[in-house]
């Protein structure tokens, strides 16, 4: 980028060294004034260049130099660099987990929609549940084994074959189901097929009751007239309010058990900023199962603990005064402005100041290739992917040359379950809905969730963003910030000593690199953020904010949460997919275990007594799967590390990656449970190591949610009894928290308390620290002289200094949306946003 600016002449401040007169003290001060005014005028043009008249040293770019007389000076000060990334040198000419483009989306459902494929299909944007129509197109990854011999070979003929996962709803069959398609190889030609995908399954069929989501659950005037229309009088009330006026419907899950039926409680709230924390004490139990939408029904109605079959039974309490009605509000409860995110009360001392920023002076430090989505940092390098189902994902991560993890790959899901509060996401409560909810988001799609990140605020201002895009039934959406990068001083040493022999003494600055995303499933954000260390350490860290879901409140609801206002509420869980590849693909899991021991030595006679009383260590390697199915040992006494036994260190010991618990290492407290019976099975465990299987990608399945008793994908089923001594094996990791809700919870959740993560980090995979390789360190020797200052070596990496560049102005736009033919859409109306957004959770019916 060309700059706007031009180098101005050298200012001189001529200053007397001694004051002996009143007279030259005028001058100087004359002198000074003038200079003064003059740096004003310069500085006005952004480029200030001050060269001392008593210096005698060439200062270089960013530099500076103390004299003699110990005074710092500045020299060419000159506006930085804009932060444009130099490009990244990926160890491959393609990325071969790129999501699908729109052109190539846009190809492969016009080849499923020509006549040639005789599908029967109608276009999602117009089918309804009894058609044919598709529901989903996104990269399906190729298998491991093809991409590493061609990473290998880098010969073309090697790369693997791109296929596309496509997801039918055959509405329109005699017995109507659920497909899904391998479609390839891309793009489409004579040698394209349509497979049917069944081997990352362990059922042979997908019932149509456990469909993807769609809004015609509950916008097709057949069901909403049943509904709403006979109880407006009771809306008016008891809720004061009207559907689509002042109160809103949501919508909780899962929709079934074992495919036999398809059935949702919609629960009822006020429509204002917040809505979430404003229930209603009425619930509607509705049956959308088959795809006719007449026989669709409302089954079921409670209002404050009563239960009604009909809405004629519900109707007849209303008016012959038999219901046992809610207390009517009170004016305090009246004003809701208290769950919007304005600013209240005065503003803190000096926060009218706008806080420190992170500037890069001398340039960005890592690098990029925006086509193929790679990145590199200090010795790393990696691909990204993104997908509907989970969003981002890492591929390929290497360090110092050497591919340390094949995979990172997010499965999110959350809970609200009977009796607690755990995502999974669990919610709790004494009422049909909150006490019947247990949501796995991939089902409503993580990727599909992710929207821009706020510049400034998400993301440092000098941080830089990668696009992403994804299909639905009804369009297709490119979002330009979907993930960003950073690099940040962590502003603590990542190694540091205090000595006094030679060459002990210094440290190393602990700077990081940042790849994050952020997805909101109707109303939770969720920030992913996978933070690269250079000693070789990863962090994955996942933190939530955003409106609590909460229920009504009253005196029954103590044991299920807080009262905040008059709610109550939640939990959260995720799923990690990491695939280390340490010291290549044949890799072991080592338990390591703490213990005390006592033990006596014959030197142990003196005045402490024989018997020393301390830790020991034990190592033992789990061999079967069944056997790695873990939770971290009690107070942390040890740990589990994935080791290649064939690789050593220059000690003889086997390389390894380690990982470390961090931040809130929970697990699922809900087992048995009929909502989670067997679809959420990994949340049982901290940690679960099993054999790397292309048709076990992954721990669960979009279509789990609404299958909890015949999930597709039961995670128990990966463990076998197979051997996992030195083979290609999977870590599986759970991150989470069980959410306590306090008053601070309102309006929103905080990232810096909800929030999980782990570390991998190497364990005996170096001959020793490589963080020692920083050239970012400095090293201290001891004075030879009492008095003197210690001499040091920065490795003549000196802080640079330059004028930033201003932050770009805020702004902030809508998604593109693109229709089914690839073209852009109309912009989108704010209704049309929230449906995207907010998805079951507020549910306008179509009255």
């Amino acid at each position: 980028m060309a700059r706007r600016y031009e180098q101005l002449k050298t200012v001189s401040l001529d200053e007397p060294k001694h004051e002996s007169t009143r007279a030259p003290n005028r001058i100087t001060s004359l002198r000074l004034g003038l200079s003064f005014i003059l740096i004003l005028v310069l500085a006005s043009l952004t480029v200030i260049q001050v060269r001392p008249s008593t210096s005698r040293s060439k200062i270089g770019f960013g530099g500076t130099k103390t004299l003699e007389g110990g005074t710092g000076y500045d020299e060419d000060v000159k506006i930085c660099a804009s932060n444009v990334p130099p490009p990244a040198r990926p160890p491959a000419p393609i990325n071969p987990w790129a999501s699908l483009t729109i052109d190539e989306i846009v190809e492969i459902q016009n080849w499923l929609l020509s006549d040639l494929m005789n599908l029967n299909l109608t276009r999602g944007d117009t089918a309804r549940p009894s058609d044919n129509s598709v529901y989903m197109i996104q990269t399906y990854y190729p298998p491991k084994a093809d991409v590493l011999k061609y990473f290998s070979s880098l010969d073309p003929r090697d790369a693997p074959a791109r296929f596309a996962r496509v997801t039918i709803h055959h509405g329109g069959a005699v017995e109507p189901v659920i497909r899904d398609y391998l479609v390839g190889p891309l793009p489409v030609g004579p040698a394209t097929e349509m497979t049917h995908l069944t081997e990352i399954y362990h059922t042979e069929t997908l019932p149509y009751n456990a469909r993807g989501y769609d809004a015609l659950d509950w916008n097709l005037p057949e069901i909403s007239t049943k509904i709403a229309a006979p109880l407006m009088d009771a809306y008016k009330e008891l809720l004061g309010g009207l559907p689509n006026d002042t109160i809103v419907a949501g919508g909780a899950g899962p929709f079934g058990f074992d495919g036999s039926f398809r059935r949702f409680w919609l629960n009822w709230q006020r429509d204002t900023p917040g809505f979430w924390l404003h229930p209603l004490n009425l619930w509607q139990y509705v049956d959308v199962s088959g795809t006719d939408p007449s026989k669709w029904d409302q089954l079921k109605i409670v209002y404050n603990h009563q239960v009604f079959d009909t809405a004629e039974s519900f109707m007849d309490a209303f008016c012959n005064g038999t219901l046992k009605r809610v207390p009517p509000v009170t004016k305090q409860e009246a004003d809701l402005s208290w769950s919007t995110r304005e600013r209240i009360g005065a503003i803190r001392d000096l926060d009218n100041l706008p806080g420190p920023r992170s500037v890069s002076f001398a340039g960005l430090r890592f690098r990029i290739d925006y086509d193929l989505q790679y990145v590199s940092w200090m010795g790393w390098g990696l691909y990204l992917g993104f997908d509907r189902d989970m969003g981002l994902n890492l591929w390929d991560i290497r360090f110092r040359g050497e591919r340390i993890i094949y995979e990172v790959i997010v499965h999110f899901f959350r809970i609200w379950i009977e009796g607690n509060i755990t995502d999974l996401c669990n919610t709790a409560g004494n009422d049909p809905y909150k006490s019947s909810t247990a949501l796995l988001d991939s089902y409503f799609g993580m990727g599909q969730s992710v929207r821009d990140l706020l510049p400034g605020y998400d993301c440092p201002d000098e941080a830089i963003y990668l696009p992403a895009t994804t299909f639905s039934a009804t369009e297709m959406m490119t979002r330009k910030r979907a993930i960003c990068i950073f690099e940040q001083d962590s502003g603590r040493p990542i190694s540091r000593h205090l000595g006094f022999e030679r060459s002990e003494f210094g440290a190393v600055k602990g700077y990081q690199l940042v790849i994050r995303s952020v997805a909101t499933v109707g109303k939770p954000l969720l920030k992913f953020e996978y933070i690269f260390h250079i000693d070789g350490t990863i962090e994955v860290r996942v933190s939530a904010s955003g409106y609590l879901l909460a229920g009504f409140w009253d005196d029954e609801q103590g044991a299920y949460g807080s009262k905040i206002w008059n709610t109550t509420l939640h939990d959260l869980k995720l799923f990690l997919q990491v695939d280390l590849d340490v010291g290549g693909t044949q890799n072991s899991l080592l338990k390591t275990s703490l213990s005390r021991e006592v033990t006596t030595q014959s030197w142990f006679d003196d005045d402490w007594g024989e018997e020393v009383i301390q830790q020991k260590i034990t190592r033992e390697y789990i061999d079967n799967e069944d056997e790695a199915l873990l939770r971290f040992p009690t107070n942390f006494q040890g740990g589990y590390t994935i080791v290649n036994t064939d690789e050593t260190n220059k000690w003889g010991i086997p390389r390894g990656y380690a990982i470390h618990p961090g931040y809130s290492p929970v697990h699922n407290t809900i087992v048995g449970s009929k909502r989670l019976l067997n679809n959420a099975n990994w949340a049982r465990y901290n940690l679960a190591v099993s054999r790397r299987k292309d048709t076990e990608p992954s721990s669960s399945s979009m279509w789990n949610f609404n299958l909890p008793g015949a999930p597709p994908v039961d995670f128990h089923n990966f463990f076998d009894g197979e051997n996992i001594t030195q083979q290609d094996l999977v870590t599986w990791i759970n991150v989470g928290m069980h959410h306590l809700p306090a008053s601070e919870d309102v309006p929103n959740t905080r990232t810096n308390t909800a929030a999980s993560s782990f570390f991998l980090t190497p364990f005996n995979y170096f001959d020793y620290d490589v963080s020692i390789e920083s050239a970012n360190a400095i090293l201290l020797q001891p004075p030879k002289k009492p008095g003197d200052p210690f001499s040091y070596n920065d490795y003549n990496v000196h802080p640079a200094h330059c004028v930033p560049q201003p932050p770009a102005a805020f702004e902030y736009y809508p998604e593109q949306v693109y229709d089914l033919d690839g073209k852009p859409a109309p912009p989108s109306t704010v209704e049309e946003m929230r449906k995207a957004s907010e998805l079951y959770l507020r549910i306008k019916l179509e009255l």
